[in-house]
């Protein structure tokens, strides 16, 4: 009874202290859950990441991949295929796909392939269409629990999931696979998923009434080919069509008209893949951030003072330098947009 009675009594003094406290420290439970999290949401602007930025990185877990998220400081990413999928189970290669992009890309360059190359590309093509079936068998029964779990693994720590990026939308890609990958998606807590723009009206068409069964948004990524009404013809078949714009391929491309793209589509933007990139003139090249001819400092401005609710996703592209990594150019990436947007 006499440990009962100083009990309550410690309890109704914790109480009355937290009545008459300041009022940070009421909120004390709040700042304890979020102790020790990333947050790059920067003066209402979401920076966020996407995770092709860690490519170079050795483990490609999605634990892994959670680790470098949190080391960068971004609180909200682009998640890439590989890393849920292999979480959620999905059968892994057991050929070499580096090798068939290797002899695949001398072939396109129309450089001659010898006579073992062409047996080997051969053999090479074999196993992955082989493994593409595969890939489908075990899409159509996916379980969505572990996409359940990879989301809540990443938001216990701090980390939410915009935007799913798996090789399920191509043309080759049946309406099962699409339905997969929007499923899974919605799993992960996603609105969108990204794709690269098939530059076919048929598949926009057909991936924006999916998105409309689904519930889920399609974000078009465009490289030097984007232009002002790049995306007209997708918006204009959905309302589940909308952009996945590349500010710095868009310079690169040569167009001066980025701000006022964005200022039209801004409603129709799902997220927004941002790099420095030079102008034609001065070579295209890509490189480190407040170097190039992207007006990243403008664009994140613009964002702020309009208040565009679409994430501005850091991707690293430039060359990391000798002694870096991906994680500490990703870091450099986001104090360059806290130092715009101060």
């Amino acid at each position: 009874m006499k440990n009962r009675r100083e009990f309550l009594q410690k309890s109704a003094l914790g109480i009355a202290g937290l009545v008459t406290a300041p009022s940070w420290l009421q909120g004390a439970p709040a700042l304890i859950k979020s102790f020790n999290k990333p947050n790059s949401l920067i003066n209402g602007v979401q920076i966020g990441c996407i995770t092709y930025s860690f490519r170079s990185m050795p483990d490609q877990s999605a634990e892994a991949t959670l680790q470098y998220v949190l080391d960068s400081g971004i609180s909200s990413i682009e998640l890439m295929g590989d890393p849920a999928e292999n979480f959620a189970g999905m059968p892994s290669p057991s050929f070499n796909r580096m090798r068939i992009f290797q002899l695949g890309g001398k072939q396109r360059r129309s450089e001659t392939l010898t006579e073992d190359e062409s047996k080997e590309l051969a053999d090479l093509q074999a196993q992955s269409a082989s493994y593409t079936k595969e890939v489908a068998a075990w899409r159509a029964n996916a379980p969505m629990e572990k996409f359940e779990q990879m989301r809540k693994m990443y938001q216990d720590k701090g980390v939410s999931i915009y935007a799913f990026k798996p090789s399920a939308f191509g043309k080759n890609n049946s309406d099962l696979e699409v339905a997969y990958g929007m499923k899974a998606a919605k799993a992960l807590g996603a609105s969108h998923v990204t794709l690269e723009h098939p530059s076919d009206d048929e598949q926009t068409l057909r991936l924006g009434k999916l998105g409309e069964q689904y519930g889920m948004s399609v974000g078009y990524h465009g490289h030097e080919q984007e232009t002002f009404s790049f995306w007209d013809t997708a918006l204009a078949q959905s309302t589940k069509n909308g952009l996945n714009l590349d500010a710095g391929h868009y310079i690169a491309a040569g167009h001066t008209d980025l701000i006022a793209l964005i200022q039209k589509q801004h409603g129709r933007i799902l997220s927004m893949h941002t790099k420095d990139r030079q102008t034609p003139a001065n070579g295209k090249g890509n490189l480190a951030w407040g170097t190039g001819d992207t007006p990243i400092g403008d664009i994140l401005k613009l964002m702020q003072k309009n208040k565009y609710q679409f994430p501005a996703t850091i991707e690293l592209e430039y060359q990391v330098p000798q002694g870096s990594d991906a994680v500490k150019e990703v870091q450099k990436c986001l104090e360059f947009c806290q130092k715009a947007l101060s």
